[in-house]
């Protein structure tokens, strides 16, 4: 079943590397590949270290100025350049069925019960520890991001994408869990894909009627056509709560379908 999976992507071709190019400045194009090599990967994990750990203040474990951890070795890097500069400006990582069956499991597992959603694994990628350095924050690098990421998936015939969106707490968890009462009515996922978190954000607990803006990244999933799978769980660690989202290909809003999967 894997093997199918396994064929090799077109990510590198130069047909990705110059067909999508949103500006960000005047002279400035940016490209989207995976990573190749241990450098590469580094330069991923310094970009992360820079965005999570000195910008957010997050607790991790890092190594020189690189956020590393043990799933890492296991995931694919999918990397935004600036092409006149060759510095690396997004990333995302990509966990495959196979690799995540050597890893023990996918990422979210450590936070949310998954077992409603194993029918899928195998035709499921996890996506995780996306970020965009500073000066990029434009809807071109995350749109280089995404259409990468779709590519990869139509690639290797992958029908499902996962991933922990995250929401801040420095307020307490009171914006989360209003955001999360505001979107469930129209984005909670069917019954069967709905998971569990581990440790819960108390959202009886918290305020639940601020008014919230829905961070882009979110909104940006549910505008695909995502599920967000359940309640948020606390990631102490990044001090954030977490909400686990389910994209099938096959719910991507046509308006996007044509732009992202051609």
């Amino acid at each position: 079943m894997f093997e199918r999976n396994l064929q090799q992507t077109d990510l590198h071709s130069p047909d990705i590397q110059t067909s999508i190019h949103p500006p960000r400045k005047q002279s400035s194009t940016l490209s989207v590949a995976l990573a190749t090599c241990a450098e590469e990967i580094a330069e991923a994990q310094r970009l992360r270290y820079q965005v999570f750990a000195k910008e957010m203040g997050a607790h991790i474990k890092s190594q020189n100025g690189l956020d590393i951890d043990g799933f890492d070795a296991f995931c694919d890097h999918l990397l935004v350049r600036d092409d006149a500069t060759q510095q690396v400006v997004g990333t995302y990582r990509i966990l495959n069925p196979l690799q995540a069956m050597l890893a023990g499991g996918y990422y979210s597992a450590g936070e949310f019960d998954l077992s409603r959603l194993s029918p899928l694994t195998d035709r499921t990628v996890e996506v995780g520890r996306a970020c965009v350095h500073a000066d990029y924050r434009t809807g071109g690098t995350i749109t280089m991001l995404w259409a990468g990421l779709a590519k990869y998936m139509m690639a290797r015939q992958y029908e499902y994408m996962i991933g922990c969106a995250s929401i801040s707490m420095h307020d307490g968890g009171h914006a989360a869990a209003s955001l999360f009462n505001q979107l469930r009515e129209e984005h909670l996922s069917p019954a069967e894909y709905r998971v569990f978190p581990h440790n819960p954000l108390p959202i009886d607990a918290l305020d639940q009627s601020l008014s919230v803006t829905c961070p882009p990244l979110i909104k940006g999933y549910l505008r695909l056509g995502a599920y967000i799978c359940g309640e948020p769980a606390w990631d102490p660690a990044f001090n954030t709560a977490d909400m686990l989202v389910l994209l099938p290909l096959s719910r991507i809003n046509p308006r996007y379908a044509a732009h992202f999967l051609k």
